[in-house]
């Protein structure tokens, strides 16, 4: 279900580029969010979501951080370490013309290992379903200091896989299924 899309091209639900049409590159286990996910998503997010600084780990094709700077994100860094996906997801983002995107043609982990990483306020965790690594991911987050205070974290996996373990001070406030997928919204419970 999740998959239909994947054939090419998928299209930006709400904001400055409504409806406007993305590439999907041909990526083996590339699973862009199905557009009723996203709707219900920043539906969620959308009193956080003007200004905010997002990163968008295993960007794929940037489906969820085009999204939020369509609809008043300040910036989105865009994480992707497949080089067909990151060569696709800077042709969507010069074909927007997204002054606000960052496009890091690394490996996740990489990036959150590097050197004073800056603070987010919404960070998209969405990898591969053959990667069981959420828990994992989520603990390097935290250790990693990438939440600025009251941020939020997006979490989506595979339905038929328990709920991640999360880093003390980090809480479930939406938890959802569709098809195969399983989405959550996470708070942080650092600073206010």
């Amino acid at each position: 279900m999740a998959n239909r899309q994947a054939t090419g091209r998928l299209r930006i639900v709400a904001g400055i580029w409504r409806n406007r049409v993305l590439e999907i590159a041909d990526v083996p286990g590339l699973r862009p969010s199905p557009l009723r996910i996203r709707e219900t998503l920043f539906n969620w997010l959308t009193p956080r979501i003007v200004g905010a600084r997002c990163l968008d780990l295993f960007a794929g094709t940037g489906a969820l951080g085009l999204e939020a700077l369509s609809r008043g994100a300040a910036t989105t860094v865009f994480v992707e370490k497949s080089q067909k996906a990151v060569e696709a997801l800077r042709r969507n983002v010069a074909s927007l013309e997204a002054a606000g995107a960052d496009v890091q043609a690394r490996d996740a982990v990489n990036f959150m290992g590097a050197a004073a990483p800056k603070q987010f306020d919404l960070v998209f965790l969405d990898p591969p379903f053959a990667d069981d690594r959420i828990s994992e991911l989520c603990r390097l987050i935290d250790e990693r200091d990438l939440l600025a205070s009251g941020a939020s974290v997006y979490l989506e996996q595979d339905r038929a896989r328990e709920q991640p373990e999360l880093p003390d001070g980090w809480s479930i406030l939406k938890n959802k299924t569709a098809g195969n997928v399983r989405y959550m919204l996470v708070a942080i419970g650092h600073g206010n």
